[in-house]
């Protein structure tokens, strides 16, 4: 038997291996949070690990309890790396009555029986990513649970026997099992838009019907993922699935509170401020800035990104950690033909029920973004969400992603030019930064620029303003004046830059250089501390890019 499976077998035998007392653990907990100044849980999933190693354990199990005992069938979705399955972990341990494993927890002044039941547990996240994958992984799992439960001659489908499994181990036991599948879009995910994910579907939909008719045998069903296919998975047959996944009393079930951060983390967080030089509130500032900003409820209860928070923690500096870490496969899929709407998603609407119940759309790219973690509710106007960018992490990844489109290479291929564009403009070496920008648009290919009833500046304002926010400055667009609207306007640290940008068939450097004067952008800047330099952007279609710029010494008012 595949040693991957091991743990199935084995978990539910535990009782009959020597435990630690009960003093054990008391010891444990009374000096972990000692420990924990070492030994942050990153990358920790399992619940036994993480207790009986002395890592620190945020503690959510109030809400597990609520969860376990409260609708037999629950969905909870949230982005990956948020804790999904450190909390199926848990519940496990919970249903299989590990009391110790509990001590000191909330969870102790809720429960008082601690049941012993017997735990059926799938990672689909092994699931692999079409269906002879999917169907070995099923047939493992089932094999390892049917040397503990046997098995019938006559049960020949994975549905027979999963359903097996589950009426001989209440009948065993005595007492209604707990179901657990985490990740369980994770072959559908790997699948979508292939040949694949039809024949995955069905198999789902076999597999997990017989839930529905032995629910008898069942205390509780949970399930975890990041996208809800309503449509075309095991909620096709179950139709009594809750998705826990909006309500308030769990909106914070996964990532961190500001407060959980202040106080789990102190010596985290004074180790961070001494090392950079800020001080605590600026810490938190920088850390909420780029981590922060999700919300899963109408409550808008806000949870920080808590792989994100961890790893700057553990590391002492902030960066793009999550992002790093791997985006799901369904995205640059969902994002191909959206590149133009990035921007428009932050602040749109989206009606309640629909961002509820309704299943992913290659037509509409938002519910998917929302359920991976890259937008998430800022606001609630009557019956409709208002979506938007979480933190600044996201936002710019976000971009990042819509490169390739964009330009029409990798990021890779680029990578060089943006940092180099970012180091020139941020020194105010403005000819060698918009050198930079002239080698990345021209490679727009011209064929991009031949639409019937295209916009060519709005194309270019496009590209300019999206590679500088990709350089990590703050861009605003269309800025209104009283005598007119600036296109760009560009932040660094040091140096503020106003751009007016026309087409070479519009009057191009001139053109922009007489708007910049004439209309006195730059007098709106005239109180900042950083310099501020006017700049005019010639751009042709036909020879497809930036053809001309001028730094614009302003008149005298």
């Amino acid at each position: 038997m595949p040693c991957l499976f091991a743990q199935l077998i084995l978990t539910p035998l535990l009782s009959h291996v020597r435990k630690p007392k009960s003093q054990d653990i008391r010891q444990t907990n009374s000096d972990y949070q000692l420990m924990a100044r070492q030994k942050l849980p990153l990358g920790i999933q399992d619940f036994e690990e993480l207790r009986r190693g002395g890592y620190l354990y945020v503690d959510k199990t109030d809400m597990l309890w609520k969860i376990a005992n409260g609708n037999k069938y629950n969905f909870l979705s949230r982005p990956r790396r948020f804790g999904k399955s450190l909390l199926t972990s848990a519940m496990q341990c919970y249903f299989e009555g590990r009391r110790e494993l509990f001590e000191g927890l909330r969870i102790m002044d809720i429960e008082k029986e601690w049941v012993k039941r017997p735990v059926l547990h799938f990672s689909m996240n092994q699931g692999g990513s079409d269906v002879d994958s999917l169907s070995h992984y099923l047939d493992d799992s089932l094999a390892a649970y049917e040397e503990i439960y046997g098995k019938r001659p006559t049960e020949m489908t994975l549905s027979n026997r999963f359903t097996g499994i589950i009426q001989r181990a209440f009948e065993r036991s005595g007492v209604q099992i707990a179901i657990l599948v985490d990740e369980y879009d994770a072959p559908l995910q790997h699948s979508f838009m292939t040949p694949q994910h039809e024949a995955c579907r069905s198999l789902y939909r076999d597999f997990f019907t017989g839930l529905k008719d032995y629910g008898y045998c069942i205390k509780c069903v949970f399930l975890t993922g990041i996208t809800k296919f309503t449509q075309i998975s095991l909620f096709s047959v179950l139709n009594t699935v809750t998705n826990i996944s909006f309500y308030d009393d769990y909106a914070t079930v996964c990532g961190l509170t500001s407060d959980e951060i202040e106080k789990c983390f102190k010596e985290e967080l004074k180790s961070l401020s001494e090392k950079r030089g800020w001080e605590a509130l600026q810490t938190l500032k920088n850390l909420k800035e780029m981590y922060d900003g999700y919300h899963f409820s109408e409550s808008l209860q806000g949870v920080f990104n808590p792989y994100g928070v961890l790893c700057a923690l553990k590391e002492q500096r902030l960066k793009s950690f999550w992002i790093a870490s791997g985006a799901t496969e369904m995205l640059p899929k969902l994002l191909k033909n959206f590149e133009r709407d990035v921007e428009k998603l932050d602040g749109s609407l989206i009606d309640m029920d629909y961002l509820e119940t309704a299943d992913v759309s290659v037509a509409n790219p938002k519910l998917f973004l929302y359920q991976s973690g890259y937008l998430t509710i800022k606001d609630v106007v009557g019956d409709s969400y208002v979506l938007g960018f979480p933190n600044r992490e996201v936002k710019k990844a976000l971009f990042e992603m819509v490169i390739p489109n964009m330009l029409h290479q990798s990021l890779d291929e680029v990578e060089n030019a943006i940092q180099e564009m970012k180091v020139e403009f941020s020194v105010g070496h403005v000819d060698e930064g918009v050198r930079c920008l002239k080698q990345l648009i021209a490679h727009t290919p011209y064929s991009t620029q031949k639409k019937e009833h295209f916009v060519f500046e709005e194309h270019f304002r496009f590209i300019v303003k999206n590679l500088f926010y990709i350089c990590g400055f703050q861009v605003e667009e269309e800025v209104q004046m009283s005598n007119g609207r600036i296109d760009l306007v560009v932040h660094t640290p040091d140096i503020l830059y106003v751009l007016e940008l026309k087409m070479k068939d519009n009057g191009g450097c001139g053109s922009a250089e007489r708007q910049l004067n004439e209309r006195h952008y730059a007098d709106a800047f005239c109180a900042s501390h950083r310099q501020v330099v006017c700049l005019a952007l010639e751009f042709d279609k036909d020879n497809r890019g930036l053809v001309g710029w001028k730094n614009v010494a302003l008149r005298q008012r």
